[in-house]
């Protein structure tokens, strides 16, 4: 059918307009598998329904018999109930499987069986339906109608009361998992409970009640699960029932079963499949609220599944009859065509919002529909204009250093600045006054520095990345003013690859030349005229990793590299370079050579692997061993012992003496100058292993570490840290409700309290476990911490003791969140569940109230409301539920009333007030976090492209403009406003940085467009000058 549209579209078009109409066709052929899915799912709700009325008819009309005879026989003057379990000689189980017309079936015996409840409802005297009412299992038969908007569907007709039955499900976690919970509504008891309760009390059959005990025993107690319910084969005598009589009421009259008429249908409710016999609001209407939610949420979970195992229909018309049927639940065009031009219209978008009917707006995320319903304050939607935030961010503070992986990456300027680098940023901290500046011109993380001999220049080079569309982002550097943050020149975009590994001035020449080795395989070396930004050379050096570079301060034509398993000395003449590779000899070769440095006497000293320093200096050429003509080589003179393990860094003073940083023994020795040990004192083990060293003045000096941490001492009078960090991916962040202090985690196992005015750690502690998720009790005395195991501790912020330990499952956790009043804990967790704890003694003691259970995925946000009361959550599969914690931690299955309910706070980044937060082309993983300030006008992104975004709140329109702001190297993973909103806190992964944004306030109109928010607050922040 495919090629037969296509070979139509050639026909009527140029081939210019080719590539469109392909795209067309394209998207009308997925609609059409769309289409096909969701009949799929119909028909299994039918099949269910069928097998439900065939286990529950017997048992009613034994009830019924017990308790009302007239009524009983009233029933059978229109319809042969008796014979139910004799076989059906029209139509089999198997044939209705099997059944072509699946739309018209499944409506058509439905609409028997509710037509067989409607006519005992009229013919019944009043006091006999009254009595019917009483039946357990029955009364719900009965009810109203009502507008379900929990899964966005209409009533068909108040003429079909028993069309709206909704029987409920086994309440088993298959079930849940496919969100069924929403299509029925909360009254109902389940299906198994009922029987139970018919056969207590009437007495049926022993023979039944024994055989449910067998089935109990074998299956554990388990109920019956979703597959059982579907697949389980028809009962012929559930389908005698509905093809033995006919009906001459308001439905119409029904004909029998026959190879020409296999489906009975009513005569004059043929508008039920033509949508042009409908308003725009009723369109399509499915067959009841219960199977119109059943038919969505079986689309949105196991698409891919139901495709599969449906093969597409081929005629055309079933194609045209199944696009009307479920039309509403994909889009409100009313034609294929026009739904394929708006996928088109997309530019291949994955998500689109539409606005239907003034009540709801659907966004698509992956190819799935997220329905978002409008809060009523919002009159006209179309209207509404969204602008940036008068607020706007400027990077007040850095916490953080990246000594983990990278060397020669601290040093200290005349200022009594020391410059080093994390993520995309560059820190100039001033070790006394205790500020900082940034140099952020660098797109991705920065990977080494180098200082200008006039110690105001500064290089830095920048490893490669992506940007949000997969594109590559080349790797440069950037020569730049330290004192003014100007940046002089830029040199080797498009020259290097995957990064810049390390890179030295010159020093002989005052610096005119700089020399560059990038990531590649093959470690290119190149020299460069950086004033002109021109390469003067450029070689191969080595395939095995390279740890350093330096130009001999006396030659600018001599440079030494060194790495792994080798030590190369350079030349640099009329443009080319030559390298000769230092020779051994006696001593053992060490896998790495970790450092060097030039001596005030000249010489070459290397650390290596070994913990020994090596002296190097030219010899001549050993004939014997080399051959004639051999010239003047790079030799080892000394040997000297200085460390267990490896020697990371070496650092010369003024005075000619020399220091070396240890990486097992994390001891830092003072050195003579003939290479005589004079002092030593060894880091704290929490700091971790030397990675580099910096000499301030005296005995005073900087010491990098392996732990993402620098410390200030001398040899007599310790180390302390002047900078600390996180040394893997972070996740947890929480900020104090009253103080400017928040709280960090992650998966090195340490929990960091920081002062926000203070610049600094209060305290820091490690757990057992790495933790992933913390949230402040509203008092602020404590802190509840969720780990990668199901565990999670309450932490007492002053003695930093755990006060309480509690496990939820044996999946990580992903969210705590406390209630307003703290008086609820909810532990949202990635085994599908909320566990609800009652909070009292101040924070200090926790018992179990209940537990959310309807989520198909993980959990990944939620928020209270502000009375306490609810709960609203989002999950791995986009999904937004919300919950009556109050009540009994009940699903809440009427989501449009929950439209207007006021939250304390807004961190899921799925609803309709942050709906306009999502870039176009998003898959749903894009967004890893968000927070609305607390004087709710502004709400912060952190997203997967290292970019923190502040878009005003609230913003429900797609494409909302907003303030961009760079300088984490890697996604961000959370963000957070402080308790009065004067700080944004945001965190990146696996940079382990946190950024400290300042907010401050332009001043700007209110524009009559501007959506309102939900509520006010006055805690919102002043405003504020340059």
């Amino acid at each position: 059918m495919v090629d037969r549209l296509v070979a139509d579209d050639l026909l009527e078009g140029s081939n210019s307009e080719l590539p469109g109409k392909l795209s067309m066709m394209e998207a009308r052929l997925q609609a059409q598998e769309d289409e096909i899915t969701l009949l799929k799912s119909s028909l299994a709700e039918a099949l269910r329904r069928i097998h439900i009325h065939d286990q529950q008819a017997p048992l009613l009309w034994q009830e019924l018999i017990a308790v009302n005879p007239a009524a009983a026989r009233t029933w059978s003057q229109f319809g042969n109930f008796g014979a139910v379990s004799k076989p059906n000689k029209y139509l089999s189980s198997s044939a209705l499987l099997n059944c072509q017309h699946s739309t018209a079936s499944k409506r058509a015996v439905m609409l028997c069986v509710s037509s067989q409840a409607i006519s005992l409802a009229e013919d019944a005297k009043e006091e006999k339906v009254s009595s019917l009412t009483r039946v357990p299992c029955l009364g719900p038969w009965l009810r109203p109608a009502t507008l379900d908007r929990a899964t966005q569907t209409d009533p068909i007709h108040s003429l079909y009361p028993a069309m709206l039955e909704q029987v409920p499900l086994a309440h088993t976690r298959e079930v849940q998992s496919l969100s069924l919970e929403d299509a029925f509504s909360d009254d109902v008891p389940p299906l198994v409970e009922g029987r139970s309760l018919l056969q207590e009390s009437h007495g049926v059959r022993q023979e039944t009640r024994e055989e449910e005990k067998r089935e109990n025993d074998q299956g554990s107690g388990m109920r019956p699960n979703w597959a059982s319910l579907v697949e389980e084969p028809i009962q012929p005598s559930s389908v005698s029932l509905f093809q033995e009589h006919r009906f001459t009421k308001d439905l119409g009259t029904y004909g029998p079963l026959d190879d020409q008429n296999p489906v009975p249908l009513p005569m004059d409710s043929s508008f039920l499949f033509h949508s042009k016999n409908l308003i725009p609001s009723e369109q399509a209407v499915p067959v009841s609220p219960a199977l119109e939610g059943q038919k969505k949420t079986l689309v949105r979970r196991n698409t891919e599944k139901l495709v599969k195992e449906t093969p597409p229909e081929k005629t055309k018309p079933k194609l045209g009859r199944k696009a009307v049927s479920s039309a509403s639940l994909l889009t409100r065009s009313n034609s294929l065509e026009s739904r394929a031009k708006d996928l088109i219209s997309s530019a291949g978008s994955s998500r689109r919002g539409t606005y239907s009917q003034g009540q709801s707006i659907k966004m698509f995320i992956r190819g799935r529909p997220i329905t978002m319903y409008v809060p009523s304050n919002i009159q006209n939607y179309d209207d509404l204009r969204m602008e940036p935030p008068a607020e706007r961010l400027e990077l007040e503070w850095v916490y953080g250093y990246r000594g983990r992986d990278c060397r020669a990456n601290l040093f200290l300027l005349p200022s009594r600045e020391a410059v080093y680098f994390t993520a995309c940023v560059v820190v100039l901290y001033h070790i006394n006054n205790r500020t900082q500046r940034h140099y952020r011109k660098h797109t991705d993380c920065v990977r080494c520095l180098a200082v200008h001999p006039d110690q105001v220049r500064i290089a830095s080079g920048q490893t490669a990345g992506v940007d949000k569309d997969g594109k590559p982002l080349l790797p440069f550097v950037h020569i730049w003013d330290s004192s003014t943050l100007v940046t002089l020149q830029q040199i080797g975009l498009g020259s290097f690859e995957r990064g810049v590994n390390s890179l030295a001035f010159s020093r002989a020449d005052s610096g005119v030349f700089l020399v560059v080795i990038d990531d590649s395989n093959e470690h290119m070396l190149s020299v460069w005229d950086w004033a002109r930004a021109t390469k003067q050379a450029e070689i191969k050096s080595t395939n095995e990793a390279v740890f350093a570079v330096e130009f001999n301060p006396s030659d600018s034509c001599n440079i030494i590299t060194c790495g792994k398993s080798h030590v190369y000395f350079w030349t640099l003449s009329g443009g080319v370079l030559t390298k000769k590779q230092g020779i051994f000899g006696k001593y053992k070769k060490p896998k790495f050579i970790q450092c060097f440095l030039f001596s005030g006497t000249g010489d070459v000293l290397t650390g290596d692997s070994e913990g020994n320093i090596l002296t190097w200096g030219k010899s001549a050429a050993d004939v014997k061993t080399l051959g004639k003509g051999a010239k003047e080589t790079y030799q080892i003179m000394r040997q000297t012992r200085a460390h267990e393990g490896s020697v990371f860094t070496l650092c010369v003073l003024h005075s000619g003496a020399l220091l070396s940083g240890g990486g097992k023994d994390r001891r830092v020795v003072l050195w003579s100058v003939d290479l005589a040990p004079e002092k030593e004192c060894e880091i704290p083990e929490k700091f971790g292993a030397v990675r580099t060293i910096a000499h301030v003045d005296g005995e005073e000096l900087l010491v990098g570490t392996t732990r993402n941490a620098i410390l200030r001492g001398t040899f007599s009078g310790g180390f302390v840290a002047i900078v600390q960090g996180h040394v893997d991916e972070m996740w947890g962040l929480a900020t104090h409700p009253s103080q400017n202090t928040f709280l960090t985690c992650g998966h090195d196992k340490q929990v960091f309290l920081w002062n926000a005015e203070e610049h600094m750690v209060d305290w820091c502690t490690t757990l057992e476990e790495a933790a992933l998720c913390a949230d402040f009790c509203p008092n602020g005395s404590v802190v509840s911490v969720g780990l990668y195991t199901g565990r999670w501790l309450v932490l007492d912020l002053q003695t930093r003791e755990i006060v309480f330990d509690c496990t939820d499952g044996n999946e990580q956790l992903s969210v705590m969140r406390y209630s307003p009043d703290g008086s609820f804990l909810a532990v949202g967790s990635h085994d599908n569940f909320i566990y609800i704890y009652n909070v009292s003694d101040g924070g200090r003691r926790y018992t179990r109230f209940g537990k959310c259970t309807g989520h198909s995925s993980f959990i990944t946000h939620l928020d209270w409301s502000k009375d306490g009361k609810y709960i609203m959550s989002n999950s791995g599969d986009y999904e937004i539920l919300y919950w009556d914690v109050a009540g009994g931690c009940k699903l809440l299955r009427n989501r449009f009333d929950s439209r207007d309910r006021k939250w304390a706070s807004y961190t899921c980044v799925l609803g309709f007030h942050v709906m306009g937060v999502w870039l176009e082309g998003s898959d749903g993983t894009d967004i890893n976090a968000l927070c609305r300030s607390r004087c709710e006008r502004m709400v912060a992104v952190a997203d997967d492209f290292c970019k923190v975004h502040l878009f005003q709140y609230p913003c429900p329109k797609p494409k909302a403009p907003s303030h961009r702001y760079e300088g984490h190297g890697s996604h961000v993973t959370n963000v957070g406003f402080t308790h009065n909103d004067s700080h944004l806190l945001s965190m990146g992964g696996k940079d382990t940085s946190i950024l400290q944004w300042r907010v401050r306030r332009e001043k700007a109109a209110e524009t009559p467009d501007r959506v309102a928010p939900a509520s006010s607050s006055s805690n919102c922040i002043p405003e504020t000058g340059t």
